[in-house]
């Protein structure tokens, strides 16, 4: 297994919105982690991956912004579990001094077997306390990637994957609003899924259907349609 991330200042976490999925996978990102576990054979069982990003301002902090980025290479796997989670606060600011929070998580994660279980969990929750013309978005978007035999990523998706995500880092930190920072980020989440159905489409063929599903849960002042 292999895992890539990258992220910004956060704080503590709040309250979730949970999106559950049929099959069985999750992301949290400030801290993340991914643990396999590993048969005598080299087989990984079982494997599991959280990823966080959390963001809070006040006064005392007006701004701030966070990504995550991360690829989950499980392999073959019997079970695996993967939760995605993106937490944004905004506290005590005034409309003549407002505050910004951004909090992105975006997490892709592949998997293989004829017989894998899978759960995913994709959370993202965005709140203003008081705070009266800030900007708060919270956006989670888990990517789970299922073929018959494992996926090896090439240097092109690969490269494509790193230039998504050098132009996420540069959305996040940018000014845009509330608004059109929701819809670039659906935009990049896109290019993504598009990398990845390109990958899967020449991945070895088995029994199981090779399939992308994205899992995108967004959270924001004002409220998401």
């Amino acid at each position: 297994m292999s895992s890539h991330r990258k992220s910004r200042p956060v704080s503590n976490p709040l309250a979730r919105r949970a999106l559950g999925i049929g099959l069985f996978a999750a992301g949290v990102a400030g801290a993340a982690t991914a643990v396999p576990a590993q048969a005598a054979t080299g087989v990984t069982h079982a494997a599991f991956a959280s990823d966080h990003v959390f963001t809070h301002t006040d006064r005392a902090h007006h701004t701030q912004a966070r990504d995550s980025f991360t690829v989950r290479q499980f392999g073959t796997v019997n079970a695996a579990s993967a939760r995605n989670q993106a937490n944004a606060v905004s506290a005590g600011c005034s409309a003549d001094d407002a505050c910004r929070s951004v909090a992105l998580s975006f997490q892709i994660v592949t998997v293989a077997g004829e017989h894998a279980h899978l759960r995913a969990l994709n959370l993202s929750d965005a709140v203003n306390k008081e705070c009266t013309g800030c900007q708060t978005l919270a956006g989670a978007y888990q990517f789970v990637v299922s073929t018959a035999r494992p996926l090896q990523l090439s240097e092109d998706a690969q490269g494509k994957l790193a230039d998504i995500h050098r132009r996420l880092d540069a959305l996040t930190r940018s000014s845009v609003s509330a608004a059109e920072l929701r819809t670039q980020a659906d935009g990049l989440a896109a290019e993504v899924n598009a990398v990845l159905k390109d990958a899967v489409a020449n991945a070895p063929k088995g029994d199981v259907q090779p399939d992308v599903t994205l899992h995108r849960h967004l959270d924001g002042w004002p409220p998401v349609h």
